[in-house]
């Protein structure tokens, strides 16, 4: 019953962000994190929310939902699932506060009881959570990030800035490409950056998956690389990455996508522990089954 209380408690915590008034840009994104990191929300789940981000959810609404949360808990295991979610939630940047610790007790209680205080509750630990996520994103080299999917992210943002002193010309791609390409060289790089040292072999290892999956000439690869490797090293935010390139891709390419981030592992001449780690943790932020990491791990290993 877990993925129907994750999906119910997701949409009670959209309601909440909209009991405050309309969301700004960077608080639909900071929410839009904080939803897509929930325990067990997979790409379909994550989907299916977008009609509930879309528009204000009225009063009347919130009350369904709230009942089909609680419909939710009818015993005390899927109780403790909704409210580790949400202690999950007040810690996901690493702070909590005493006012979100009483605030979450005060939505347990209301769990409990039927109440409908659960809104005004929910929408004061929402929104300290909100605000550390976009204070999170914005303290890192990466603010662009927080615009929302139609506007550059930092590699893209840079790559641009930097594209006519580099004397290349990436004019014959797309801009969606060029979007896509820069999220995805920035997870090739926290895979090469896990031992927090890139080593030289890695950085071909980027550069040639650049140039063998979207066919960026040597030059440009190289170029697009180096960027990828030196915004990532200032400190991208992980969250927003994911689910960035998430959003930019199909289901198919992301699986794929695994290929690329084993390729960049293994061109050092071997795979380690923390770096399949580190692919596993990518995998399931990209919503990947476990089953698809462990085949493209196998792929990689040569052993499918």
């Amino acid at each position: 019953m877990r993925k129907e209380t994750t999906m119910a408690l997701a949409k009670v915590l959209i309601a909440a962000a909209w009991a405050d008034g309309l969301p700004s840009h960077d608080e639909v994104n900071s929410l839009k994190d904080i939803l897509f990191s929930l325990p067990d929300m997979t790409a379909d789940d994550y989907a299916n929310l977008e009609i509930y981000l879309d528009s204000p959810i009225s009063e009347e609404e919130s009350a369904r939902l709230i009942e089909d949360l609680r419909k939710n808990l009818t015993n005390s295991k899927e109780r403790s699932y909704a409210i580790s979610m949400l202690e999950k939630l007040i810690s996901a940047d690493g702070e909590e506060t005493e006012q979100e610790r009483a605030f979450l007790e005060e939505v347990t209680t209301e769990l409990e009881s039927g109440g409908f205080g659960i809104m005004k509750s929910l929408s004061g630990m929402l929104g300290g959570a909100m605000k550390r996520r976009s204070k999170a994103v914005e303290n890192k080299p990466n603010r662009e990030l927080q615009i929302d999917d139609f506007k550059k992210n930092k590699i893209f943002y840079t790559l641009n800035r930097e594209i006519p002193e580099s004397g290349l010309d990436f004019n014959d791609i797309p801009e969606d490409k060029l979007r896509k390409l820069s999220l995805a060289s920035g997870l090739m790089a926290r895979v090469a950056y896990v031992d927090e040292k890139v080593e030289p072999a890695e950085q071909a290892g980027i550069r040639n998956s650049l140039e063998k999956v979207w066919g960026l000439t040597s030059k440009e690869s190289d170029f697009v690389a180096q960027v990828a490797l030196s915004e990532y090293a200032r400190g991208m935010d992980n969250y927003r990455l994911s689910r960035q390139f998430f959003e930019n891709t199909t289901e198919d390419e992301r699986v794929k996508f695994l290929d690329v981030l084993f390729a960049v592992a293994a061109s050092d001449g071997e795979i380690s522990y923390d770096e399949t780690e580190e692919i596993r943790k990518i995998a399931s932020a990209l919503k990947l089954t476990h089953k698809q990491f462990i085949d493209a791990k196998l792929r990689a290993l040569g052993k499918e």
